[in-house]
């Protein structure tokens, strides 16, 4: 493909995903599947140049007076110091010639200091609760969010030991090395070869998953035993209950929910990989299987906004309503948890969020209905290892510049005896 055929591409892309809500890196992939004549190098150039715009969205879309797909793109190249008037030719699979309009909005430069919500390219309507979360850092924490994210690895001991995991991964010449705080995960800084990793006879025989590390520490602050009976109330595709298993040594019982019958399937066939006999799934048509459980974990579904740098598209997805929709769902996972724990036993709550509305705000809102469940502080219930992760307090707050990992959240709460 020609550079201009490339950037053609990418234009189309970005206006397919303006009208879904498929995640991009999903949406690439049939983008890709449809277009055989895509060599690897086409797809590795136009992949970068629509994860870089989506990362950077708000400054391009500044730069040239609109965020339409095609003003983003011309913006790209200038970010680049490329010219613009040598790949909008109108000739071929390409773009179309430059309008008087986009001559003239490229002419003119902007001038001033651009606005924080553009140098920290997030949506502007979030300016005041991340500045709750961060103060001063804030800038410094979104400029982290825009990085690329590394490729983690969790171990899965029912089958393997990190270490033999870890070199297995070193001898296929990847940049491997142990997470810092994680017992049984495995880091790939560059975040480079996931694709090939997801391909390997490791991976289809369930040796390890895919699982950041902030979401391994997650796993682990739930503090399960062999034996004990879990349920995890909103499992997804089962990340957590996966790595739950393995904690648990493939002994008890945990109980995987979704209102997704595609997830649970995925999670099944997942276990099964894993070779995690002891998950049982339960689609959530109204309610949830009735306690008592030893722990109950509540992995709430959330704006993502500590996934940015994985999901960069989820910046811009975000509105006022979801986010006010998002909370009343947290509360009602909250309150289904509640009446499951047994006496003394745990509830944890997580997000990969970043906001306080989401994490701290309902905790407290949480204890304030429930006087029956009290805080038990993440430092702790740590035991994993004698490092103690980066972000653990009272409660377990991460973000990339902090910690290194996704941004996330966790709480664990006691059901009083």
């Amino acid at each position: 493909m020609t550079p201009a055929a490339r950037l053609q591409g990418a234009i189309d892309i970005l206006d397919a995903l303006a009208k879904t809500d498929q995640p991009l890196d999903r949406l690439l992939r049939d983008w890709f599947r449809t277009r055989r004549y895509a060599g690897s190098k086409d797809r590795a150039a136009i992949t970068q140049r629509v994860f870089s715009i989506q990362r950077h969205r708000a400054s391009l879309a500044w730069r040239m007076h609109s965020d339409a797909p095609r003003a983003l793109a011309i913006a790209s190249l200038l970010k680049g110091d490329e010219l613009p008037e040598t790949i909008f030719t109108g000739g071929g699979y390409g773009p179309a010639e430059l309008t008087e309009a986009e001559r003239a909005a490229i002419a003119a430069s902007p001038s001033g200091e651009l606005p924080l919500h553009v140098r920290g390219e997030f949506p502007a309507f979030l300016e005041s609760e991340l500045t709750r979360a961060f103060g001063d850092d804030l800038l410094d924490e979104m400029i982290a969010l825009q990085a690329r994210a590394p490729v983690d690895l969790r171990v899965n001991t029912i089958k393997r030991e990190r270490g033999e995991v870890l070199d297995a991964v070193k001898a296929r010449e990847f940049p491997a090395e142990a997470t810092p705080f994680s017992p049984i995960g495995i880091r790939i800084a560059s975040g480079e070869g996931s694709a090939e990793l997801g391909r390997s006879t490791m991976f289809e025989t369930g040796a390890f998953e895919f699982q950041d590390e902030a979401a391994q520490i997650a796993s682990l602050l739930c503090q399960v035993r062999p034996g004990e009976r879990v349920l995890d109330l909103a499992a997804g595709a089962g990340g957590k209950s996966l790595a739950l298993a393995a904690m648990m040594q493939n002994k008890g019982e945990i109980i995987a929910c979704d209102v997704r019958q595609t997830a649970l399937q995925q999670l099944a066939a997942r276990a099964t990989r894993a070779g995690a006999t002891i998950i049982r799934t339960h689609l959530t048509e109204q309610e949830p299987p009735d306690g008592p459980f030893d722990a109950v974990l509540v992995d709430a579904p959330c704006t993502g906004t500590g996934t940015w740098r994985r999901q960069p598209e989820l910046r811009w997805r975000l509105s006022p309503q979801l986010l006010k929709e998002r909370m009343a769902l947290q509360d009602r996972l909250l309150e289904q948890a509640a009446v499951r724990v047994c006496k003394g036993g745990r509830l944890i709550y997580a997000t990969c969020s970043i906001l306080p509305c989401e994490n701290e705000d309902r905790i407290a809102a949480f204890l304030a209905r429930h006087p029956d469940f009290a805080i038990r502080t993440c430092t702790q219930a740590w035991r994993a290892s004698d490092k103690t992760p980066l972000g653990l307090g009272e409660f377990f707050r991460a973000t990339p510049r902090s910690a290194g990992t996704d941004g996330f959240f966790a709480a664990i709460l006691r059901k009083r005896e």
